[in-house]
């Protein structure tokens, strides 16, 4: 770990209190000022819409500006965008704040680069130790994105608008913390230099369709779990402090085993570890639909976490096999387009189900997405076989 990587580690800790307060409240406030109680998880589902709608610009912004300047963009809509919800909760105007959700996604889209920034400030060797040295930084978030909007909830008349003032302080800070830090430059691309391979054969790999389905269908479930619980929580009688504790547990599961994470890889395998996060993410739903007591709720949550950080570093890790240093941008681009994609999709599937078919029929619909990654896993294994043992 040098000096960038702390920082970019700190970064990664404060977007992720961002993202643990929105979903903590997101759902809330949603229920509260929606017209239908179905439409309550479309403030979640406008965050990770605004992110897959904004993923081609903030490549362009990657290319055109570096990452420095292109993620103080990021963070100065992170800034704006919270300002608008806190304005939208005090005005009761459910529509603005989808509507400032869905331009905070520009900010979720640059975060989401935070991860493959880390491999490049580290030597090769070192890259998939640092990915997940970088994912742990979450971990700051675990703590401080739900006692933040526990103790922020009611600065403010209205119930949750100061949690949002409180997300602009953050974003301030992170972009104090981004000042301070250098990135390798930019590479030029020179007239009739090679730009690589089109991304229609970048994306026809087995290991770019099964590196995006780790990531997104990893991401899908965990998301699909994580925007519901606060509903199923308070369905349940259980007061926000015991779902603000239930997902700091979650996010801890999260980003704690970033420590390890590159350790485990670099000895096992990135396909095994990524095994491992299918089988956690198994374990997760079994627990869920064992009951509704709070211990299971937070052990469920707590397994979902360690099985999203397996899938999502090991994703990362075998993504870097898929390109070249000149294809970055529209890999990247790509990558992250099918992550945001499939979290819009459960977002919403989220507070449909939850609200109108119940906590266990969610679970039950996860092992869907849960099989199909396993499968994607065993078809990579077989392909690379086949090509280390041809007939």
């Amino acid at each position: 770990m040098n000096k960038n990587l702390w920082l970019l580690a700190t970064a990664q800790g404060l977007f992720l209190t961002n993202n643990v307060v929105f979903i903590a409240i997101n759902g809330l406030v949603g229920l509260a000022l929606a017209p239908l109680g179905w439409m309550a998880t479309l403030p979640v589902m406008g965050y990770v819409v605004g992110g897959a709608l904004s993923t081609p610009l903030v490549a362009r912004t990657q290319s055109a500006f570096g990452r420095q300047i292109s993620f103080q963009i990021g963070l100065l809509v992170a800034l704006i965008s919270a300002l608008l919800c806190a304005w939208a909760v005090m005005d009761r105007n459910f529509w603005l704040l989808v509507t400032a959700t869905v331009i905070a996604g520009y900010y979720s889209a640059n975060g989401q680069l935070y991860r493959f920034a880390a491999a490049e400030l580290s030597a090769p060797a070192f890259r998939d130790k640092a990915v997940s040295l970088v994912l742990a930084g979450g971990l700051a978030g675990a703590v401080l994105g739900p006692n933040l909007a526990v103790r922020t909830r009611d600065w403010l008349d209205v119930p949750f608008a100061g949690a949002y003032v409180a997300l602009a302080a953050v974003a301030l800070l992170s972009m104090l913390v981004m000042a301070f830090m250098r990135f390798p430059p930019t590479a030029r691309p020179m007239v009739g230099a090679d730009q690589g391979r089109p991304l229609s054969v970048i994306v026809r790999q087995p290991v770019f369709i099964v590196a995006s389905a780790g990531a997104a269908l990893g991401y899908g479930v965990m998301n699909l779990l994580m925007a519901a619980t606060p509903l199923a929580m308070q369905v349940c009688g259980f007061p926000f402090d015991d779902a603000a504790l239930v997902l700091e547990w979650h996010v801890i599961g999260m980003f704690a085993p970033g420590f390890f994470t590159g350790h485990l890889i670099a000895r096992f395998g990135v396909l095994t570890i990524m095994g491992v996060g299918v089988l956690l993410n198994l374990a997760c739903i079994l627990v869920a639909l064992s009951g509704v007591d709070l211990h299971q709720f937070l052990i469920a949550l707590f397994l979902l976490g360690v099985g999203w950080n397996f899938l999502f570093t090991g994703s990362t890790a075998l993504s870097l096999q898929a390109y070249r240093p000149e294809e970055r941008n529209r890999a990247q681009a790509a990558i992250n387009f099918c992550v945001f994609a499939t979290m819009a999709l459960t977002s919403f599937a989220s507070g449909a189900l939850v609200t109108t078919r119940g906590w266990q029929w969610l679970n039950i619909g996860s092992l869907v997405p849960v099989a199909f990654t396993g499968l994607a896993l065993a078809w990579l294994a077989w392909v690379r076989r086949q090509a280390h043992n041809p007939a």
